[in-house]
């Protein structure tokens, strides 16, 4: 498949990686205005261009990766010179129904919130579609199972899914550098600390995924009768360790939501 990013952030480049590292038989193009810092990646075989039109003909799929506010400037660009192309939104709030209004209800258009680790492939991408545009968007869940984890949801969660999948990995992130601070005041050097705790977090999670089971049964297995894992969780949960997070997620959703 031929896909177009146009959006070289962080968002657009992560993806880009992922389909050149961990999916076959694709063909990746990215623009944004300034290449300068994205040039390598012509190492892995993705063409980079200044040019948001460059062999767009080509693409099978176009990605949105931009701004909000860059939308209708974007949008106004490359219409007039795309035909039959699916459309993949990854632009935060920009709803389906605004999309399909925004492309003159005339391309399949899908809804996808993937993060960062897609370069690695990790990626939690939810996705949603309409349903008339079903067969568009099976190959797009294909691409993104490869790059991670891709569940079709509705569409009323997709902010959710923003906040949870997207924003998650910088709640993810905080916790870690919070037990790379704690390993380094109990005696770790930095360097040993922050390996200690990411693979810890990256274990916990390999569990989860595998063992499909609720995070309970997995702590039970941790904690021991009047051992340290229990007084430590105990304490963490005295002072709004859960309550605190739950709190960001749902003030990071109101953002989104306005």
């Amino acid at each position: 498949m031929k896909v177009h990013i146009i959006g070289g952030g962080n968002l657009g480049v992560s993806i880009a990686l992922g389909i050149a590292k961990f999916s076959k038989n694709n063909q990746v193009t990215v623009t944004r205005r300034n290449t300068a810092s994205i040039q390598y990646l012509a190492e892995y075989g993705i063409t980079v261009s200044s040019d948001n039109k460059h062999t767009i003909q080509e693409a099978d799929v176009v990605i949105l990766t931009i701004k909000p506010y860059q939308v209708d400037t974007v949008l106004g660009e490359i219409l007039p010179v795309i035909q039959n192309k699916t459309i993949a939104s990854a632009v935060s709030g920009l709803s389906l129904d605004v999309l399909q209004t925004k492309t003159n209800n005339e391309f399949p258009v899908v809804r996808i919130m993937p993060n960062i680790a897609a370069q690695f492939g990790e990626s939690a991408t939810c996705i949603s579609f309409p349903e008339k545009y079903k067969d568009n968007a099976a190959p797009i869940v294909d691409l993104f199972q490869d790059l991670g984890t891709a569940p079709v949801i509705d569409e009323k969660l997709m902010d959710a899914a923003t906040v949870l999948g997207a924003c998650g990995t910088a709640y993810a992130l905080r916790y870690i550098r919070a037990s790379m601070q704690a390993g380094i005041e109990i005696g770790f050097d930095s360097n040993t600390a922050l390996a200690i705790a990411a693979q810890t977090v990256k274990g916990a999670a390999k569990m989860l995924l595998e063992e499909r089971v609720h995070p309970e049964q997995l702590i039970d297995r941790v904690t021991t009768p009047q051992g340290c894992t229990i007084v430590g969780l105990n304490e963490m949960e005295h002072n709004g360790f859960s309550s605190s997070l739950i709190k960001g997620i749902k003030t990071s959703l109101k953002q989104i939501k306005g």
